[in-house]
């Protein structure tokens, strides 16, 4: 009787789990993204991007750090407002997050949380992967992958840049928006 009552939790585990599965479409001024989560491996940074994302919190920012062959940076609030551009990239929502490291690697498409120095200060800020980067697996929290929209990525990371103010040429010479980030069930967008 108790493995059919295993059996049974297992079942509807698995049920809830698969009707709860979402995907994200990050639309930018260059086209659309599409993301899928894993929230097996981070499962409270999927949490909090999705919930920052349905609240509206990343429509009109910007990926303010883009980096050919490595990666676009995005989730600060503060690029909606250009005059407080020397800030871009400390801004967040004020809820820090634990780090979720985790064996899933920084390959291209990938979507993962930027941070400080310290392991848990991840919040808002994420980026995706242009790129395979090996140093950063197991540093930085991968919360999901793109699984359509190549040539929008390919679009963004190759945005003409110029130096940023840390002396790293990252910086967009022209604006590339994050409009929305949807969330959606994960059916009407995988095929």
């Amino acid at each position: 009787m108790k493995w059919i009552l295993s059996l049974l939790a297992v079942c509807l585990t698995t049920l809830t789990t698969h009707a709860a599965e979402e995907a994200g479409i990050i639309e930018t001024s260059k086209g659309n993204i599409v993301v899928e989560f894993w929230p097996d491996v981070a499962p409270k940074t999927v949490a909090q991007f999705k919930k920052l994302a349905k609240s509206g919190f990343y429509d009109g920012t910007a990926f303010h750090r883009i980096v050919e062959g490595f990666m676009a940076q995005g989730g600060d609030p503060l690029t909606k407002d250009p005059s407080k551009e020397s800030a871009w990239g400390s801004g967040g929502s004020g809820n820090l997050l634990p780090a979720e490291f985790n064996s899933r690697k920084h390959t291209r498409g990938v979507l993962s949380m930027a941070r400080s120095t310290d392991p848990n200060s991840a919040d808002s800020q994420f980026f995706l992967m242009f790129g395979t980067a090996p140093h950063l697996d197991g540093q930085y929290t991968g919360f999901g992958k793109m699984i359509s929209g190549e040539e929008t990525l390919t679009k963004i990371e190759t945005t003409p840049v110029t130096m940023s103010p840390s002396g790293e040429p990252s910086k967009p010479t022209e604006r590339v928006e994050i409009k929305t980030i949807k969330i959606v069930p994960l059916s009407e967008v995988k095929k």
